[in-house]
């Protein structure tokens, strides 16, 4: 097996572990033998866990980056819905790596940490923002942005921890809160409101957002 051949076989059985139970809790040894070698090879390719687990984390960063990435067609509430199944699809496969990931690990605080981290929410950022169809956003609209790609992050946390709402709930009410953000501060700026009309004018009564204004509606009745 090739130098890199063996580097890349190694990033994905650490990251497999890594999925299933927290970085602290894995050993050199057990990536040694689950990679069937020996631990002195391991140190061969890479120098320490540290190392590894940021390799490890930056095939995850990019898988987890790529999943935003949605094709631009039909209303908007639908492609969110699908980027959000997307996301929670990654949550569940690497949850408590997600966890020491957001929460604290091995690398936490290391700047190649914090910039995998900044580099996943930014791509996010980027792409919710093509899908708006802005090129130069206001400051209301990234504050709303990145509002709701930090509100994705605590919530896929909160839900790791016992699961206790059906995961299919939260994706829609993600959705919802994107809406309700978006809504609420274009309530108060008028370049808000206008994008906000826009979204909603090729919005279904029956798609993600068209079920959330008929929810408050019945609500205010």
């Amino acid at each position: 097996m090739g130098v890199e051949e063996r580097r890349q076989q190694l990033i994905g059985v650490a990251l497999d572990l890594f999925s299933r139970r927290s970085p602290d809790e894995v050993s050199i040894d057990e990536i040694a033998s689950a990679a069937g070698i020996s631990r002195p090879l391991v140190y061969h390719y890479f120098p320490g866990k540290l190392s590894l687990y940021e390799a490890a984390l930056q095939r995850a960063s990019d898988d987890l980056a790529a999943r935003f990435v949605e094709p631009h067609g039909g209303p908007l509430g639908a492609r969110l819905l699908r980027v959000m199944g997307r996301y929670f699809d990654f949550v569940d496969e690497h949850g408590p790596g997600f966890s020491a990931l957001m929460r604290g690990g091995p690398a936490v605080g290391s700047s190649t940490t914090n910039a995998l981290v900044d580099s996943v929410r930014q791509a996010a950022y980027v792409q919710i923002l093509s899908h708006l169809d802005v090129s130069d956003p206001p400051a209301r609209l990234e504050l709303v942005v990145r509002s709701w790609i930090s509100l994705a992050e605590s919530t896929a946390l909160i839900w790791l921890d016992g699961r206790r709402i059906p995961r299919a709930e939260l994706e829609v009410q993600l959705v919802h809160d994107f809406a309700a953000l978006t809504a609420v501060s274009a309530a108060r700026d008028e370049e808000m409101g206008a994008l906000l009309r826009r979204v909603i004018e090729d919005e279904p009564a029956d798609g993600p957002f068209g079920d959330l204004v008929g929810r408050l509606v019945g609500l205010a009745g």
